[in-house]
């Protein structure tokens, strides 16, 4: 048996019931802190604890080049995904500002790129994996083999379990760079849900309507050519997906078997989300959904996954920024029923009825 077949954690019904019964009892009307009340009680099923906390936070980012770059589905050349990884280690990049100023470690885990990563000595958060320069094009071949594919997933459940014992982690957010990822994204989803190109193929880093026409041209090729011989989501995955999005797989699936919550980011985070759910049902119960990302796409997969995101700020980056954006608002939720009085502690009456 592999080990993404292993049971995800089952959530803790008791705690669940013992936190609503304690956010019924608190100093307001009920309901009337919205989702904020069904986000404490959620992390409570998930963390077996009445009064839930989701510190400390782990990001992990994930980054990994694609062939199918080759066939002109991105705006950006492929150099900038080893530039990326590095100006996110020198604290650069969005995620990089968002961990700072939240307090969330983070950590790079670079599968392969094609541009070198330039580093006179390797920072500590950056992990070199080293799968390969890069996926094949999927348009005319797999994009993985069986060896690569499980590297990559093995890579993503190593870095969730790195955060469980170095930081005794308690939430994990998950990104990802790489140029071409949404064209990947948007084909494994596809395959899953069974799906037309049209349906999701969207701009990703700023492609015009023809380029996201051409975009979506490249990605029906490749279902036509994959479909015959996709028998289930780790075949999916193997032949549309890429190195950082099956890293993403990996993780979430053993943060599912550790019973650790995660945030999920946008489209390339999600269609990953949406594979782990399809290899692992359980999966499903372990994700919270940071934000609703403007790549067209990102609707549809939430709809399958029966997904309402936090926020929705028109986002469409990557890199978890939109999970990390919605990241004070897991931390409210929790304060908010931890701290306030009770009816009873407070001398308040509570309601008639």
């Amino acid at each position: 048996m592999t080990w993404w077949s292993e049971p995800a954690t089952t959530l803790d019904r008791s705690a669940e019931r013992a936190a609503a019964e304690h956010q019924s009892g608190l100093t307001k009307p009920p309901g009337s802190l919205g989702r904020l009340e069904e986000i404490a009680i959620k992390l409570a099923g998930m963390s077996g604890e009445i009064r839930p906390s989701v510190d400390p936070v782990r990001i992990l980012v994930f980054a990994g080049d694609h062939g199918v770059a080759a066939a002109g589905v991105s705006a950006y050349p492929q150099s900038v995904t080893a530039q990326m990884v590095v100006n996110m280690a020198r604290g650069g990049a969005a995620i990089s500002v968002l961990a700072e100023a939240l307090d969330a470690s983070l950590e790079l885990v670079v599968l392969g790129t094609v541009g070198e990563i330039a580093f006179e000595q390797l920072p500590a958060m950056v992990r070199l994996v080293g799968v390969g320069p890069s996926t094949r094009d999927f348009s005319q071949e797999p994009a993985m083999s069986s060896a690569e594919l499980d590297a990559c997933l093995t890579a993503g459940r190593a870095a969730v379990e790195r955060a469980r014992t170095e930081d005794g982690c308690r939430l994990v957010i998950g990104g990802e760079m790489g140029i071409g990822n949404s064209s990947a994204a948007a084909a494994l989803a596809c395959a899953l849900l069974d799906h037309p190109a049209v349906a999701l193929a969207g701009p990703g880093t700023g492609l015009d309507a023809d380029g996201v026409t051409r975009k979506a041209a490249v990605i029906e090729q490749a279902l036509q050519l994959h479909r015959p011989a996709i028998s289930g989501p780790i075949e999916a995955l193997r032949r549309l997906g890429g190195y950082e999005i099956a890293a993403l797989t990996g993780a979430y699936l053993r943060a599912a078997q550790l019973g650790i919550p995660v945030l999920i980011d946008g489209f390339i985070a999600t269609s990953a989300a949406f594979a782990a759910t399809r290899i692992l049902p359980g999966a499903r119960d372990w994700m919270l959904f940071g934000h609703r990302s403007r790549e067209p796409g990102h609707a549809v997969l939430l709809k399958a996954l029966d997904a309402e995101p936090l926020l929705d700020l028109g986002l469409r980056l990557g890199e978890g920024s939109g999970a990390a954006a919605a990241l004070p608002l897991l931390r409210l939720a929790c304060t908010l029923h931890r701290k306030m009085a009770s009816f009873t502690e407070a001398g308040v009456d509570d309601a008639l009825c």
